[in-house]
């Protein structure tokens, strides 16, 4: 079963990443292996689910540059339908990615991603009278700029009756925003996406069936991803699946988020069960560790 059409929104953006052979030397040299790949949280996700041949639109914005035209061009060589915004005077958003086995650490320049607008979201919809489900990248939500277009996009989502996710994106801003205001934001939505840190932020330093039912206050279905621990999906009733990740050598952990939460979906929407869900998502999202950058092969 084909699952329907999938508008994602929020970041698309130029990831330089460094995966680094050993610890940082503060104030001299490291070794790395340094890639320049398309990032984004929202462009990765949407990467994904165009990979598995899931009818995908992307609703993003690029400066009206080399790099845009760059990371649009291979969204669509990967089946991606983007419904990009061009920003003139405004660079593609960059993130430095600092990453190793355990981790990666991200110094970001959103740019043009904080002009993207309430009116591009809703042409992007117009154009995909398909449209089942609405996926938004918390990045959208967590800065002032790109706010109202993430925050239209779910009410616009809502009024079309289609199901809708978000996944929270980041502990740190997540922090700075507050936990009260962005569950405020996100209420009544049907699947929170949240991994341990972002969990701690929002719910507390609970286990995370405990996190799961906190934060179903503002969510029908929450999922807390644990990295090698496999994730919990958690309902209002009751915790409905804990699945472990099948293990992998990490290479880099860049967007293994963004892969699990693009096999969730593309398995989720087709009716399967929690268990098959977390099962898919955990599969993908490890595939996606074994391999520098966050997209699928091209």
């Amino acid at each position: 079963m084909t699952p329907p059409r999938v508008v994602v929104v929020g970041d698309l953006i130029t990831d330089v990443v460094a995966v680094l052979a050993g610890p940082i030397v503060t104030g001299s040299d490291a070794p790395a292996e340094i890639r320049f790949t398309g990032g984004g949280q929202a462009a990765n996700t949407a990467a994904w689910l165009g990979a598995l041949g899931v009818p995908v639109t992307l609703v993003g914005a690029v400066g009206d540059d080399g790099p845009g035209r760059d990371r649009v061009a291979e969204l669509e060589r990967g089946g991606v339908d983007c419904a990009v915004t061009r920003v003139p005077d405004v660079p593609t958003g960059t993130v430095l990615v600092l990453a190793t086995a355990d981790e990666r650490t991200m110094v970001t320049e959103r740019g043009a991603n904080l002009w993207l607008s309430p009116a591009a979201v809703d042409a992007a919809l117009a154009a995909a009278p398909d449209a089942g489900h609405l996926h938004l990248s918390g990045y959208t939500l967590l800065d002032a700029g790109s706010r109202p277009a993430g925050l239209h996009a779910l009410a616009a989502a809502s009024r079309r009756g289609l199901t809708i996710s978000v996944d929270a994106a980041s502990a740190a801003p997540l922090q700075r925003v507050g936990a009260a205001a962005f569950l405020g934001w996100v209420r009544g939505i049907d699947l929170l996406l949240v991994n341990a840190a972002e969990a701690r932020v929002l719910a507390g330093g609970l286990d995370p069936a405990a996190q799961g039912r906190v934060l179903s206050a503002s969510a029908r279905w929450v999922v807390v991803k644990r990295g090698a621990a496999g994730a919990v999906w958690v309902d209002r009733d009751a915790m409905v699946a804990v699945t472990p990740t099948r293990r992998m050598a990490v290479v880099d952990p860049t967007g293994a988020g963004d892969a699990f939460a693009a096999g969730l979906l593309s398995t989720w929407l087709t009716g399967a069960s929690p268990e098959a869900v977390l099962q898919r998502a955990g599969d993908l999202g490890a595939s996606a560790v074994g391999r520098v950058g966050a997209r699928p092969p091209a």
